[in-house]
């Protein structure tokens, strides 16, 4: 297969969903983030951070979720497909809260890895709390941190996409993706 899977992450509250929207009003392929998903569903069980309660069992979904985006891109041959975060932010996330992981979430990194990663600062004047996200700037800044270290763990070789308007950074991700 010939598809192209372009990561697209950083921190929480850095513009990635913004980034992502679009892209595809552009026409590109996406896909979106799944922990919103895996949170709502948890809270219609009575679950209200499945992450805090359950880390494991959040992070286990979440590779599994991401695992089959993987698998789903190779439908779309000869394309470029973006995707709002890979496999290797789930070890970034546990590692920020301390959190252990067995070797198959490594091996999985390991196994399905991308063609380009872009990543996003954290960002001050754009970060926003809701009711998914619950972590705060401050807390942004170091998964920011953890998210360069387990990414480059895997080799990756991180593009920063400078702070501007999502019509801008979107157009300095394609005129990267043309330029490569």
């Amino acid at each position: 297969m010939n598809t192209r899977r372009i990561v697209i992450t950083g921190g929480p509250g850095t513009g990635k969903s913004s980034i992502i929207d679009e892209l595809k009003q552009r026409g590109h392929i996406c896909f979106e983030e799944i922990s919103r998903q895996i949170t709502l569903e948890a809270r219609k069980n009575g679950v209200e951070q499945l992450f805090l309660t359950q880390p494991l069992l959040f992070s286990q979904l979440l590779l599994e979720g991401r695992s089959q985006q993987y698998v789903e891109a190779d439908k779309h041959d000869n394309s470029t497909v973006f995707m709002d975060r890979g496999l290797p932010d789930v070890l970034a996330y546990m590692d920020f809260f301390g959190s252990d992981y067995p070797e198959d979430f490594i091996n999985t990194c390991q196994k399905n890895t991308y063609d380009v990663v872009f990543i996003l600062s954290p960002w001050q004047e754009i970060f926003q709390c809701d009711s998914e996200r619950y972590e705060t700037f401050e807390q942004s800044e170091l998964i920011h941190e953890r998210l360069l270290k387990t990414y480059e763990k895997f080799n990756y070789h991180l593009i920063d996409i400078p702070f501007d308007t999502v019509e801008k950074r979107v157009d300095f991700i394609i005129d990267s993706l043309n330029s490569q």
